[in-house]
């Protein structure tokens, strides 16, 4: 299935968000473009699917959780994917001597501090304290929030995942680290998936439109914008 002849579910209208990372007024200005748009243009249903990559690098990643986190449980057609980046705040709290190295050197710094926790950089004996402190900042509910993110969804002949899928296998075989981490096998294939893949995680303003994917991160924390994709029918256009 290619873009042009694939299509949503008969009466849906999909919407897809990119990459966020903290730029929560961004997001709430797709939301505030997503909801016009549904105004202006009423549709029997939809849905709003989320790519992945709420924290890190940003200003206001807890402001994001807790806007994500009270759309999710007001509104079951919010939908919000697992990010590497979510991921990676995952493992911190679940094995910081571990995955606190990682979760730091990339952009978990701003994470911290968005719940207001002073970052310190040191050996790895001080990451267990500092993932404590986290998770005491932490609102319960943004907790399971991320414990609760998805790694695909799937409508019509449109699957979303944040890094795309590894090419040639079947998507229940799909290990989960290619879904939120995979780059180059699966950006530089253009075989036909059976499906059309929309995916954020490799940023980027040129190369957003392939015949067998849509790449949807324009990198919003480093001064690009947050694409928001809509899907009708066979037509697809950016808000």
């Amino acid at each position: 299935m290619q873009l042009g002849q694939s299509s949503t579910p008969a009466g849906m209208r999909l919407y897809a968000v990119g990459d966020v990372h903290g730029c929560d007024s961004m997001l709430a200005g797709a939301h505030a473009k997503i909801a016009k748009d549904l105004a202006d243009r009423p549709v029997a249903d939809h849905r709003i699917v989320h790519v992945g990559d709420y924290c890190d690098r940003g200003p206001d990643s807890a402001g994001v959780v807790e806007r994500l986190a009270a759309l999710t449980a007001g509104d079951p057609r919010v939908i919000c994917l697992r990010g590497n980046h979510d991921q990676m705040l995952i493992d911190f709290l679940g094995d910081p001597a571990t995955g606190g190295e990682m979760f730091l050197f990339n952009g978990g710094e701003a994470t911290l501090a968005s719940y207001g926790v002073p970052a310190r950089f040191g050996p790895r004996r001080g990451y267990a304290a500092l993932a404590r402190a986290l998770g005491e900042a932490m609102p319960a509910h943004h907790r399971a929030f991320f414990d609760g993110l998805a790694l695909t969804a799937r409508f019509g002949d449109y699957l979303f995942v944040h890094a795309g899928i590894r090419p040639g296998v079947p998507l229940d075989k799909q290990h989960p680290e290619d879904l939120v981490w995979i780059r180059e096998e699966f950006l530089w294939d253009d075989r036909d998936h059976g499906f059309v893949v929309i995916h954020g995680h490799t940023p980027s303003d040129t190369d957003k439109v392939r015949p067998n994917r849509i790449n949807i991160d324009t990198g919003a924390v480093y001064g690009g914008t947050l694409t928001c994709l809509r899907l009708e029918g066979t037509d697809y256009r950016f808000l």
